[in-house]
């Protein structure tokens, strides 16, 4: 019903930036929010950021609160996470999700890409 496809992920240097796309498809406007998610070997899925696509309301996670921005253009039913001050610890695959509302846990998102690679060397 709602396709997702990540996109931006790469190799950068510490204190480096990049950007990430998750570009959204099918029928979107039956979810409210958006977020980002990422999960490193060895972890669990954790939540980064979320952004409601009514009025722009957003929420970060501690970790990247200050050096991460997640934005929305709903005319191109896309969400991107702009990051900065990258550190070797931010080193995951990041996932995008679709749900009803933003939120912490990755059990209220009901769809989700396939995730792109975010790799941070030293």
């Amino acid at each position: 019903q709602v396709q997702l496809v990540e996109s931006g992920g790469g190799l950068v240097q510490a204190g480096g930036s990049l950007r990430l796309s998750c570009a959204a498809s099918g029928r979107t406007f039956s979810s409210g929010a958006m977020g980002w998610f990422r999960q490193a070997p060895g972890k669990e899925r954790e939540f980064v950021a979320g952004i409601s696509w009514i009025g722009g309301r957003t929420r970060y996670s501690d970790s990247v609160k200050g050096r991460f921005t997640i934005s929305r253009d709903n005319a191109k039913n896309t969400v991107y996470l702009q990051m900065h001050g990258l550190k070797p610890e931010d080193t995951a695959v990041y996932y995008c999700a679709a749900g009803a509302a933003i939120a912490a846990v990755s059990t209220m998102y009901e769809y989700w890409g396939q995730g792109t690679q975010v790799t941070v060397s030293s």
